[in-house]
């Protein structure tokens, strides 16, 4: 970055990082933990789900909207923003929270899974990975390096290592290659960090679902030294049973007193499953994109708002739900919004599906400082299973 580009950014930013990144661990029951990480822009409460806000902002939602339904903390991308409307221009408008006006906690994902899953004509080397955008065609090179600088342009609270993630199945040789590869590029994506007070980066675990390889990268990244852990590398083709057999181990792997971060998950049911094994953030698209698409998560399980039986319904989504879309419209609006092609369908289905997301959360946290999360899990199961839960 040029001097003139960084003194804008810095001078942009207006903010001091004099308060630390802290991990406070507050209470558990069984595996399951609850606590608080400390930053600069403000706390963030664990067990702790990030609406994803991939190119700059939650799909159908206001800023306001989304800090309304509880979240402490948003996920921006790092391939998606470094290639429109790029990182440099972000920091010459004053960095990611004042460009998508958002003033708590952003984590950036490195962009490793994005450019394998969807960026054309991949050349993996030890340097990085060279693609083509999938916007443009154009070329570029993202390497640790790259993604640090990127990520520092944005601005980001919580920084992710660079790391390849390989798609599920895989066979072993092929994981272990790419978890190596991995570490190494942990270790030059924690040189490239530096030291910066009031920022964090975190590891990133592979492994696929081999315990020793799990074992091995955990260690590794361990020697290197982080300020959290993500177990990576999971929710990419391997089912619930097969990832939650990987989480009765990975977690543990980790240390105990940083937090620990499982990417890309989840349903409401893979997110109990993965916080009773030890996890305490999580990210997903679902809440937002079953949003846009006609589906609602409630506590009775899903509904399908396109089915002709809410037609005439005048209950709402979720009767003990106190979001705007439950609080004030009945099932029989939002499925006429929904068939009308209207955009408040998505709007309200998004936001009750946030608000719904951090609802569990808020209820984990309380099982677990109670030391009853057993009991929770039992009466979530027990209510889904109980429910009318509608294909989709």
């Amino acid at each position: 970055m040029s001097a003139p580009l960084a003194n804008s950014f810095w001078r942009c930013m207006g903010r001091a990082m004099t308060k630390r990144f802290q991990f406070t661990l507050n209470a558990t029951s069984g595996k399951a933990r609850t606590g608080v990480i400390s930053t600069p822009r403000g706390d963030i409460r664990t067990p702790a789900f990030m609406p994803v806000g991939t190119a700059a902002t939650v799909k159908a939602m206001m800023p306001e909207s989304v800090a309304a339904t509880g979240a402490d903390i948003l996920l921006g991308n790092t391939y998606h923003l470094m290639l429109r409307p790029t990182a440099e221009r972000i920091a010459r408008l004053g960095g990611l929270h004042r460009f998508m006006n958002w003033d708590k906690p952003i984590l950036t994902d490195s962009g490793g899974f994005q450019v394998m899953s969807l960026a054309e004509l991949r050349k993996l080397t030890e340097e990085g990975v060279t693609f083509r955008s999938h916007i443009d065609g154009s070329k570029h090179l993202l390497s640790p390096e790259r993604s640090m600088e990127i990520q520092r342009l944005l601005g980001s609270d919580i920084v992710m290592c660079f790391d390849e993630c390989p798609a599920l199945p895989a066979d072993r040789a092929a994981l272990e290659s790419s978890m190596r590869l991995s570490m190494r590029w942990a270790q030059r994506s924690r040189d490239a960090f530096g030291d910066r007070p009031g920022y964090a980066l975190f590891g990133i675990q592979q492994g696929g679902l081999e315990e020793d390889l799990r074992a091995e990268s955990a260690e590794a990244l361990r020697g290197i030294g982080f300020d959290g852990y993500a177990v990576g590398g999971l929710a990419v083709g391997e089912g619930q049973e097969a990832m939650f057999g990987c989480l009765d181990f990975a977690p543990d792997q980790l240390p105990e007193d940083k937090p620990r971060y499982l990417m890309g998950v989840g349903k409401p049911d893979d997110i109990v499953g993965a916080v009773k094994r030890g996890i305490d953030m999580m990210d997903c698209v679902l809440p937002s994109r079953s949003g846009r698409t006609g589906q609602a998560w409630t506590r009775m399980g899903q509904i399908n708002i396109k089915n002709a039986r809410h037609a005439d319904d005048p209950r709402p989504l979720d009767e003990a739900c106190t979001c705007p879309a439950c609080s004030k419209y009945s099932r029989a609006y939002l499925h006429h919004v929904f068939r009308a092609g209207e955009m408040i369908s998505g709007m309200l289905l998004t936001w009750h599906n946030l608000h719904y997301y951090q609802e569990l959360m808020a209820g984990m946290r309380e099982a677990i400082a109670a030391d009853r999360f057993a009991a929770f899990e039992a009466d979530f199961h027990a209510r889904r299973a109980e429910g009318d839960i509608e294909p989709i």
